[in-house]
C-alpha cells in the first residue's frame, strides 16, 4: 500500500527544531524554511510542532501562551529553562525554550552587537539541542510525543547524539538538515562536560572533528536520515570542494542523504497581489511591470531611463555569494547604461565597495545597506534582471522569487540555482523550458559576459517575455517540498530501517 494512503488516518507526529523563522528572527534560508515548511507540513496531514528558542521577537509577538513545562536537571552544566506553547495566526503550534540568560537577546541570534559570535553560543544552542532530544524521547515532560525529530542545521545538530547517548532505544527517529554545510558549530572539547555528553561520545564516529567537538558533525553521523536544500547542492557535498571537510562522512552515509529543493511562500510571494507594491502584475499584464520599475527608479533616486536593463541584488554581501564579481564587473556594466540596484550587508569591505560603487555612478546605482522587506520585494518586481553569481548556494530563494515575478535570474550553475534556472541561449526558445542565464566560471568576465547577453535578449521584447512567462508559470510552493519530507520521515522512522 503508497504510505500516503494510511497518512491522514495514522498522521505522522513531528518536532521541528531551529535556531531562527521568519519573519521574527531570520538571517537566512534556515529562517525561511522554518517560517513556511511546517505549516506546509501540516497542510498535508502532519501533526507538527516546532521548538525555537524564546528570543525577545518571539515573546513579544505570541503573548498569548501557556507554560507547558520546567525543563531542569539535564545535565552538566545547562541551565534551567521554562517551555511555553503558543500558536501561530496560522493555527501552527510552536513551542518556546525560554532560559533569559541565554536567549533573551535583540537582533542576530548569533552575533553580537561587535558582529562576533556570542562567546556562549555553544551553550545555547546545545541546550536548544538537548531539549530537543528530550521532548522526542521517552523521558518528555509532554503527554505528546514526535516519531521524528527534525533538526536544522548546527544549531540543532547535537540533537541526535543526545538522543544516541543519553536516551537509547526509547527515542523518536531523527532527520538531520543540511541548509549550509560550512557552518559546522565547532566548539572546546571542554563543551562535553558543560553540556552533559558522556566523555564516550567524543570520538570519530560520533561527536569529534577534528579534535573539537562538532554540532553539524553529530547530527551527520548520528541521525537516521540526512536531507540538504537541493538535489545538485547533495551531490556537490560529496566532493572537497563542497564538502567542508565532511565529505568522506557524507559519501559513506550517502545511502541516507536526500537533497529536497526548497519551496518558497507563494501567498507571501506574489506579484498579483502583493501589498508591497505599488503596482501589481501577473503573466497576462506584463506591461504594468514597467510601472514598478519606474516607481523603484523613483524611490532609489535612479534615473528614469528605458533603454537599458535594471539589475537587481538582493544578498548577504559575501564572497560565497559571489558579490566580488560583480564589484569587479559593474563598471564595465554601468558604462553601457545599465542600472544597478543593490540591498544587503555583510562584509565591511564589500559593503564600502558598493557604496564606493554608487558614489562613482549617480543615478545609476543605488545600494542600500541592511535589509528592508517592503524594498526587498519592490526590488524583485521592479528589476528586470536579477543577479546571484554564488560561488556555492544550497539552494537559494531569490532566484525563486525572481522567476514569480517575470525577473529572469542570472545565476552561476551552482546547487539550487543549478536546479531551477534553465539557460536562454541558441536558438529561439521554442520549448519554453528557458527561465534564465546561467554561467560556470566563477569570474567577474563571466558575469559580465552574462549580463551582457541577457541584455541583449531583455532588448528583443517578444522573446524576453516569453522567457518572464515561462518562469512565471513554474510552481515552487512548499507543498512539493513537503511530500518529499514525509516520505523522508516515514523511512526514518520505519522499523526495518533501522541501521
Amino acid at each position: 500500500m503508497d504510505p500516503d494512503d494510511v497518512l491522514p488516518m495514522r498522521p505522522m507526529r513531528v518536532l521541528f527544531a531551529a535556531s531562527e523563522m521568519a519573519p521574527w528572527v531570520k538571517t537566512g534560508g534556515l529562517g525561511d524554511v522554518a517560517g513556511a515548511l511546517p505549516d506546509a507540513l501540516a497542510a498535508a496531514g502532519c501533526d507538527v510542532r516546532v521548538l525555537l528558542p524564546a528570543y525577545p521577537r518571539l515573546m513579544q509577538a505570541l503573548p498569548q501562551r501557556s507554560l507547558v513545562a520546567h525543563v531542569d536537571r539535564l545535565g552538566g552544566a545547562l541551565p534551567p529553562a521554562r517551555l511555553w506553547r503558543a500558536h501561530l495566526p496560522g493555527g501552527l503550534q510552536v513551542l518556546l525554550l525560554d532560559a533569559e540568560s541565554l536567549y533573551a537577546r535583540d537582533g542576530n541570534p548569533y552575533l553580537g552587537p561587535d558582529g562576533r559570535d556570542w562567546p556562549d553560543n555553544g551553550m545555547r544552542f546545545g541546550l536548544l539541542a538537548r531539549v530537543a532530544a528530550l521532548l522526542s524521547s521517552g523521558d518528555s515532560p509532554l503527554t505528546w510525543r514526535p516519531q521524528v525529530l527534525h533538526c536544522n542545521d548546527w544549531q540543532t545538530g547535537l540533537a541526535p547524539a543526545f538522543l544516541h547517548f543519553l536516551h537509547p532505544g526509547r527515542a523518536a527517529a531523527s532527520v538531520m538538515t543540511v541548509h549550509n554545510l560550512s557552518f559546522t558549530g565547532s566548539f572546546d572539547a571542554a563543551l562535553m562536560t558543560d553540556l552533559g555528553l558522556p566523555w564516550h561520545a567524543f570520538r570519530f564516529d560520533a561527536v569529534e572533528f577534528h579534535g573539537r567537538l562538532s554540532f553539524l558533525k553529530a547530527g551527520l553521523q548520528l541521525a537516521d536520515r540526512i536531507t540538504t536544500v537541493s538535489p545538485t547542492y547533495a551531490d556537490e557535498i560529496l566532493r572537497p570542494e563542497f564538502g567542508c571537510g565532511l565529505e568522506g562522512l557524507l559519501r559513506h552515509r550517502r545511502d541516507r542523504l536526500s537533497g529536497i529543493l526548497n519551496g518558497i511562500d507563494t501567498v507571501v510571494w506574489d506579484p498579483a497581489r502583493d501589498p508591497a507594491l505599488e503596482v501589481c502584475y501577473d503573466a497576462a499584464t506584463l506591461a504594468r511591470k514597467r510601472e514598478g520599475r519606474a516607481a523603484l527608479q523613483r524611490a532609489l533616486g535612479l534615473a528614469a531611463q528605458d533603454t537599458a536593463p535594471l539589475l537587481g541584488v538582493i544578498s548577504r554581501l559575501t564572497e560565497q555569494k559571489g558579490l566580488d564579481l560583480l564589484l569587479q564587473a559593474a563598471d564595465r556594466l554601468l558604462s553601457q547604461r545599465m542600472q544597478l540596484a543593490v540591498l544587503g550587508s555583510g562584509e565591511a569591505w564589500m559593503e564600502q565597495g558598493f557604496r564606493d560603487l554608487a558614489a562613482r555612478h549617480p543615478g545609476a546605482c543605488a545600494v542600500r545597506i541592511g535589509f528592508d522587506e517592503t524594498l526587498a520585494h519592490r526590488i524583485e518586481a521592479g528589476a528586470d534582471l536579477f543577479v546571484m553569481p554564488s560561488r556555492f548556494e544550497p539552494c537559494g530563494l531569490n532566484q525563486m522569487y525572481s522567476l514569480r515575478y517575470g525577473t529572469p535570474p542570472i545565476v552561476r550553475r551552482t546547487g539550487g540555482l543549478a536546479d531551477t534556472v534553465v539557460d536562454a541561449s541558441g536558438p529561439p526558445l521554442h520549448d519554453g523550458t528557458a527561465n534564465g542565464f546561467v554561467f560556470d566560471a566563477p569570474s567577474a568576465d563571466a558575469l559580465a559576459g552574462t549580463v551582457e547577453r541577457a541584455a541583449a535578449l531583455w532588448r528583443d521584447r517578444p522573446r524576453f517575455e516569453a522567457l518572464q512567462r515561462a518562469g512565471m508559470r513554474a510552481d515552487f510552493g512548499w507543498h512539493v517540498a513537503a511530500r518529499r519530507y514525509l516520505a523522508v520521515y516515514r523511512a526514518a522512522a520505519s522499523p526495518a530501517d533501522a541501521d
